[in-house]
């Protein structure tokens, strides 16, 4: 695989959103997972920098940027470098 593209299954997982690399697999056979607005399908589907990825998650949605590309599963800190959070969090008011 060329030096600036990383399988989407360990991407996901370098970056924490799940405990495996199996169980993000499972998750985008599954259908959980877009890149750049259309369903992934393939776990070896591959990524770059720029792409945007929306992963839906027991816990909700996740719409991120791909900023880097891992190179290891560290710790929590170094995981959140390597993606951009786009996502809106809507929060309501009560008008009364």
């Amino acid at each position: 695989m060329k030096e600036n593209r990383q399988r989407l299954d360990k991407w996901l997982w370098f970056c924490r959103f799940v405990k495996s690399r199996s169980s993000a697999a499972q998750l985008i056979s599954d259908g959980f997972v877009r890149v750049n607005g259309v369903r992934a399908i393939d776990p070896a589907k591959t990524l770059s920098i720029g792409d945007v990825v929306t992963v839906s998650l027991p816990r909700g949605s996740r719409v991120v940027r791909v900023e880097q590309l891992g190179q290891r599963r560290g710790p929590a800190t170094e995981a959140v470098g390597l993606f951009a959070d786009l996502s809106v969090v809507t929060v309501s008011y009560d008008s009364k």
